[in-house]
């Protein structure tokens, strides 16, 4: 019973609250008018006309008379022609055991520094925060890259890529020695 008490007492308290906010919300506001239409005096409204829209010049599509480059029957042919007359570079890649550091593009492979053994040079690659010793032979990158010379600040190889006539070429590229700061 108590409880029921202080509930309805806290519930009349609230509402005589609420009633007297909404009383002075609804007093007289006609200094926020006067405000508020001064306001509205002083601002300069700044609209430029839109310009007119550019006229719309269509284009002939003229190449309707090619092959499509997608189409099932270049795609069949091209396949055909790969496997009964190979490329040489590619099958010869084809055939070996893929080794780790093929697994990752080129652009992700930091060369930070090179040693000697021996008289051979030996490079150090930085892959996702794992360090990595090569030598000339070794492969590197999705291209197929076959390292062919490693020097003090820079490391060559390489790739076979496929060119815009979708042929597989031969294509050189280098790694340089990465300083401290990049």
């Amino acid at each position: 019973m108590k409880k029921a008490f202080l509930h309805s007492k806290f519930a009349k308290a609230t509402a005589f609250a609420l009633i007297l906010v909404l009383t002075a919300c609804s007093a007289d506001d006609g200094d926020f008018r006067h405000w508020v239409e001064q306001q509205r005096s002083n601002v300069k409204s700044a609209v430029h006309p839109l310009e007119a829209p550019k006229t719309y010049k269509p284009v002939a599509y003229e190449v309707q008379s090619l092959v499509d480059p997608f189409s099932v029957q270049k795609l069949a042919v091209a396949y055909k022609n790969d496997t009964v007359h190979p490329n040489s570079l590619l099958a010869s890649e084809m055939k070996r055991r893929r080794e780790p550091l093929e697994a990752h593009p080129l652009d992700g492979v930091q060369m930070v520094g090179s040693l000697v053994k021996n008289g051979k040079y030996y490079a150090l690659l930085k892959v996702e925060g794992l360090l990595y010793q090569v030598k000339v032979g070794d492969y590197l990158g999705q291209n197929f890259g076959k390292i062919t010379t490693i020097r003090e600040a820079e490391l060559s190889l390489r790739e076979i890529v496929q060119d815009a006539a979708g042929e597989w070429i031969e294509r050189n590229a280098t790694l340089q020695l990465q300083e401290k700061g990049q």
